[in-house]
């Protein structure tokens, strides 16, 4: 993809159980890229199955890199191992949230570009993505035990005015949801405009430029269930309850297990007698997905809204035709 002058990457979108991964490592494999995960749960170590890390996927077959990519076929072997970044990065029981993603992403897209190779990003955290295609501006906020001691001596009113004080531009109004939310989001401010923070910012090293040509796929939505029921059949054939199992049995207590969602939530609560059946806990998991599946759908289009271009792949249930749709694509943009 050297010839692209508007872009240095490719980003891959879209809802869960429609086949990103495998149209993501299609893409890198024909353009001679690398993957980097845009999924909150890849990150952690030992949440495979629930996750769908399908880490078979990035070794690939000599056969399809003889026909994506015949270059590379020449010294790939039988199979090529298809590299990807951020996943398996922290273990389950440590916090890694939006910062550390954001830490982590910028060196490992240099590093890729510094070996002449394409950033193809796959995921469907639309938070994920969405901070690094609109550049967040995160700091990390040391605690402040002598302010928050001060605030926590308010009023819920009293807080909510300091903090409309204190932030002019306020549109987050889920920080006014109890005491503690607006508490946090006043440190937070006050952070921000403090000299500590001004000096973190000067020493920060300066980001890479990113310039994504973003695609999108998803299927029509009662097919999108489909899948996700069928996928959710499979997961718990092949081992989805034994692995949560293993997680607990390795040391995650069962509360921070269920802080991980959807399948680590719902599979140990059934592990622990809350969900008394296995068919329950299948038709309880299958309607949470769907409901996640449609709130991922909500906030890629709240992307659009604010200014991120999402080229939509054809809604074709069939991997290769919008494999090829998204060739096409690509290939428009650099003609252009």
């Amino acid at each position: 993809m050297s010839e692209l002058m508007k872009y240095n990457c490719i980003f891959l979108l879209g809802p869960t159980a429609v086949g990103k991964t495998a149209i993501g490592v299609r893409l890198a494999l024909a353009l001679g890229g690398e993957i980097i995960s845009g999924d909150s749960r890849q990150v952690y170590r030992g949440l495979d199955i629930g996750s769908g890390k399908d880490l078979a996927d990035y070794d690939i077959p000599r056969a399809l890199v003889e026909k994506l990519n015949p270059e590379l076929a020449k010294t790939c072997g039988e199979s090529y191992h298809l590299p990807y970044h951020l996943i398996d990065v922290a273990d389950v029981d440590t916090e890694y949230n939006l910062f550390d993603y954001q830490e982590a992403f910028y060196p490992a897209f240099a590093d890729i570009l510094a070996r002449g190779k394409v950033p193809v990003v796959v995921g469907g955290t639309g938070m994920y993505v969405d901070c690094i295609l609109r550049n967040y501006d995160l700091v990390p906020t040391p605690d402040n035990p002598q302010l928050r001691a001060e605030l926590e001596t308010k009023s819920y009113d009293e807080l909510k005015a300091i903090l409309i004080a204190e932030k002019a531009n306020l549109h987050n109004t889920t920080d006014f949801a109890d005491k503690d939310r607006i508490i946090h989001a006043i440190e937070i401010e006050r952070y921000l405009k403090s000299p500590e923070c001004a000096a973190y910012r000067a020493g920060r090293p300066p980001r890479p430029e990113i310039r994504p040509l973003v695609l999108g796929t998803t299927l029509p939505r009662p097919l999108v269930r489909e899948r996700i029921a069928k996928r959710l059949r499979d997961r718990m054939e092949n081992g989805l309850i034994e692995e949560v199992q293993g997680l607990h049995d390795g040391g995650a207590e069962w509360a921070r297990l269920e802080q991980l969602g959807l399948e680590y939530r719902f599979v140990s609560e059934y592990l622990q007698g809350k969900i008394a059946e296995k068919e329950e806990l299948f038709e309880k998991l299958n309607l949470a997905i769907g409901q996640f599946a449609k709130r991922q759908e909500t906030w890629f289009r709240g992307m659009e809204k604010k200014g991120v271009h999402i080229h939509w792949l054809p809604q074709a249930d069939d991997i290769e035709e919008r494999f090829a749709a998204a060739l096409k694509e690509i290939k428009s943009q650099t003609l252009q």
